[in-house]
Parts: C-alpha cells; structure tokens; sequence
C-alpha cells in the first residue's frame, strides 16, 4: 500500500507527543551511529541471579563519544501517572537539527517500594530505555530467557 501525504501526516500527529515532526536528520545519525558504536560488555555481576550485565555508566561510557560524533544526545527522566499507577521512565533521543524522538517504559517498583526499589527500577529501566531506543544490545543479551534457563537446568 503506498503511503499518501495525508497518512503520514495523520501518523505524525498521532504520535507528537512521541517524535518531532520530522526525524529525517536524526534517522540518518542514528543509522551511523549503528555502524560505528562499539559491543558493549557486561561488566558487572547480579550476585542473586549469578548472571553478567551491563552497568548503565558503561553503556554510557561506551557509547558517548559515537552519540556525539554522530550530533545525537540522550536525556532520560521519569514520571508518575496517578491514573495508571504506573512508573514511567522517559527517555529521548535528540539531534543537534532540534529533531528528537522519545520512548516511555512503564517499570514496576518491587521490593518494600522504598527509595532503593525505586532506584533500582529506575536504573534498570535507564538501561533497557537507553538501549531500546538506540537499536543496540549487549553482548550476549538473552532477550529471549534461554540462558537462565539453561543455567537452571
């Protein structure tokens, strides 16, 4: 089906609150920046789950120089909706054009919902927001569930 001028313009307002009304320049950094970043290795252990992963410092350590390189910066924040009860983490992907793009992760808050569950949802959700909407894994990511369950096994 070809896509008409009139789509695309329903799909862009649909979705302001999501992208800039164009994204051609910052689409066009972010398919470079996929070439040239580097792998990124899982440099930390979870010492409950005896499982390798990927500190959210060096996933920004590792990929900041290529952002810049490539006129693109992330910023990350969070939210909370009373009328979902959700807890959002919101991050959005800039180019140096003024055109940006924006993903939300709705995270739970386990634990005793004190303070320490909340920061670690929020830096889980950092991590997993920041490598969404880049387009990127980690080395050995198991998007899947595969390894830990072979390791249970």
């Amino acid at each position: 089906m070809e896509e008409t001028n009139e789509n695309r313009e329903i799909a862009v307002s649909e979705n302001q609150d999501m992208q800039s009304k164009s994204i051609t320049s910052l689409v066009k950094s972010l398919i470079k920046f996929q070439s040239e970043v580097k792998d990124i290795s899982k440099d930390k252990v979870n010492p409950f789950f005896n499982s390798k992963y990927a500190d959210i410092n060096n996933i920004i350590q590792s990929i900041r120089k290529t952002l810049t390189s490539n006129d693109l910066a992330i910023s990350q924040g969070n939210r909370y909706c009373i009328d979902s009860n959700g807890f959002y983490i919101i991050t959005t992907l800039y180019h140096s054009s003024g055109e940006w793009l924006r993903s939300e992760l709705r995270m739970p808050i386990g634990g005793k919902k004190d303070a320490q569950a909340v920061g670690a949802s929020v830096t889980y959700g950092r991590r997993y927001g920041l490598l969404s909407i880049l387009g990127i894994s980690v080395d050995g990511d198991d998007d899947d569930g595969n390894l830990s369950t072979n390791k249970q096994q």
